[in-house]
């Protein structure tokens, strides 16, 4: 029996039409328009097209779009001035800066410099922080639309066994952190995990999020899981996953494609953060 195909593309839809009637009510109840920062630096192909992607769902769903795209030869005092001006600015939300960044400028310490609370990327240590304690905040957008695609396929979250591939930063540690707060017990594998698909065999919830092409084969995954791939490659037979769908979905109960799985839910999921950062300053500025 084949596997029900997650469909990320109608999901993300639907999340886009949910948030769309909440920034309306937003600005009927509060008069407040969600605003969402992007800054680009340099001419990075992929960098650019995501952020036209973000402006895009943006107009769609009803946010200010503010975007600032900055010469590569931009110095790291100059975008962190410009990160400062945006951490102040009342009709910004959430803010982010389109990574990767040109060699001559730091990363973390661009990261660091974004104020919390409108880190809508979730990549901040303190936004990671909370995830890991249990408190409120921003949550990556890949790992949340991981969990937001589980959920609405039905999946059975309590108490099922999830494993996740790949402990990133980004994505594999707060996949597992997410997993965990649904009371799955959560298993991280990685490169030097012994007999993987000994382990990956266990779960009824799989997470393959590693980066590397089709690693996840059929005889790796239990009979009736949910397997959800992170990962995309582009090969000379096309775009394929972390995980060889066609001999997986022969086992799987449900499974993510790629292309169409988890990449439409990233930018939704941006989309939801920076609502939740609206929301939050409504709150604060009511008090």
């Amino acid at each position: 029996m084949a596997a029900e195909i997650i469909d990320g593309k109608q999901i993300s839809a639907d999340i886009r039409a949910e948030l769309t009637e909440e920034v309306k009510k937003m600005q009927s109840e509060h008069g407040v328009t969600p605003g969402l920062a992007v800054v680009l630096v340099g001419e990075d192909p992929a960098s650019q097209v995501y952020v036209n992607n973000k402006e895009k769902a943006c107009l769609e769903i009803g946010f200010k779009s503010i975007k600032h795209v900055l010469p590569a030869e931009t110095t790291e005092a100059e975008l962190l001035a410009l990160v400062d001006t945006l951490n102040k600015q009342e009709d910004v939300h959430g803010l982010l800066v389109q990574l990767p960044l040109p060699g001559h400028i730091d990363e973390d310490r661009v990261i660091l410099a974004i104020d919390p609370d409108k880190d809508v990327d979730g990549f901040h240590p303190i936004s990671l922080g909370r995830l890991a304690i249990g408190v409120p905040g921003f949550v990556s957008c890949t790992p949340a639309g991981v969990i937001e695609l589980l959920k609405r396929s039905g999946t059975e979250l309590e108490g099922a066994n999830a494993v996740v591939v790949g402990r990133s930063n980004n994505v594999g540690k707060p996949a597992a952190l997410l997993l965990l707060g649904e009371n799955c017990t959560v298993t991280i594998c990685h490169s030097r995990t012994r007999d993987l698909g000994a382990v990956t065999r266990g779960a009824d919830v799989l997470v393959a999020a590693v980066g590397v092409p089709e690693l996840i084969k059929g005889d790796m995954v239990k009979e009736g899981a949910t397997v959800i791939d992170v990962g995309i490659h582009r090969t000379d037979n096309g775009l394929v996953g972390d995980v060889d769908f066609e001999a997986a979905s022969k086992v799987a109960r449900a499974i993510t494609p790629v292309p169409g799985g988890v990449g439409p839910m990233t930018i939704a999921m941006l989309m939801k953060n920076t609502l939740k950062a609206a929301e939050i300053w409504c709150q604060v500025a009511g008090s």
